[in-house]
């Protein structure tokens, strides 16, 4: 394959460079996961999308590369779909809910699997936190689907899932910048269609560039505002939270524009034991749940099939012993 004439296309500028087509996109994307692209080639080519930006098209046929190489996972039987949580972010600032989210949808029954990266680089990842729980990382794609099998809940880590992703996930270390697979790992669902993916974005403008390529590729999501990148709604403010499926969105709730006029009860340090701690509280019914990430388990259990609408969705979150107060 001729690199040198697709890094000449792109690597134009913002205003000289030409968009590659969906096909094209797909071919090259493909090439770099396989790591057939040298590194000089490999580093120009990430710079020049970052420089230019994606179109759509391009994360459409980036995303189709990443899906023909995915390492699948068999969806449990039954009529619910699988709840896919990428979590790649970790905490920084605030405490991490990923983990409690994903606790709480397995209490109902729902299979969850999580990918991430277990290394959080000074952040608490949801590894972390899991680990707390006795719930540690699959070595296998194999031992990933026997512990969703068996206890509802995976945790599997990109290198399982998407090696080649993983690889480009590692370039940020020696570039010094974000690539295209930052974006594009926040749209896998390792059941190749058939979960329903928990995804999120920091800014707007990703906001609705993830609309569009999960509407295009026929995903089934719930695309939020992520908290610090990660896919759990803002326990202090919830964001808009929006149902896609079949080719349409429902906005299922709107985003808070005001603080809570309560501040949920949170843990005062945001490492993984101390939150590990306070989220038994809450499992355990001593704390309650906050109401915006309550708001988002009744999505949840919507859009999963778990109920059979969106009111009963919010009813049962409502009457669940542990997270009073939810609807």
């Amino acid at each position: 394959m001729n690199y040198a004439h697709f890094i000449r296309e792109i690597a134009r500028g913002s205003e000289g460079a030409r968009d590659m087509s969906l096909e094209e996109s797909q071919q090259l994307y493909g090439a770099v996961l396989d790591g057939g692209v040298a590194d000089l080639e490999l580093g120009a080519i990430a710079i020049a999308l970052r420089v230019k930006g994606e179109t759509v098209n391009e994360m459409l046929g980036f995303l189709t590369a990443a899906n023909e190489r995915l390492n699948s996972l068999r969806c449990p039987p039954g009529r619910i779909r699988p709840v896919v949580i990428p979590t790649y972010n970790g905490a920084r600032k605030g405490v991490n809910l990923t983990p409690l989210l994903a606790l709480l949808l397995r209490r109902f029954g729902i299979p969850v699997v999580l990918h991430g990266q277990i290394e959080g680089y000074g952040r608490v990842t949801t590894a972390q936190i899991l680990r707390e729980f006795g719930l540690m990382p699959s070595t296998s794609q194999i031992q990933a689907q026997q512990s969703l099998d068996e206890n509802g809940l995976a945790y599997v880590p990109l290198a399982i899932v998407s090696p080649g992703l993983n690889n480009q996930l590692a370039l940020r270390s020696r570039l010094g910048l974000r690539n295209s697979a930052h974006s594009l790992v926040k749209m896998l669902d390792p059941f190749k269609g058939g979960g329903l993916l928990l995804a999120a974005a920091t800014h707007p403008d990703y906001l609705m560039t993830m609309r569009e390529v999960l509407s295009a590729s026929g995903t089934h999501a719930l695309l939020l505002r992520g908290t610090e990148g990660e896919p759990y709604a803002n326990p202090k403010r919830r964001p808009r939270i929006e149902h896609l499926h079949d080719g349409v969105t429902d906005i299922l709730f709107e985003a808070e524009h005001e603080s809570l006029k309560t501040l949920p009860l949170l843990p005062e340090s945001c490492d993984a034991k101390s939150t590990a701690v306070w989220m038994r509280r809450v499992l355990s019914g001593e704390v309650a749940l906050p109401t915006p990430v309550a708001n988002q388990l009744a999505c949840c259990l919507y859009a999963s099939r778990y109920a059979d609408d969106f009111n009963q969705a919010k009813a049962i979150v409502a009457v669940d012993g542990s997270v009073l107060n939810a609807a």
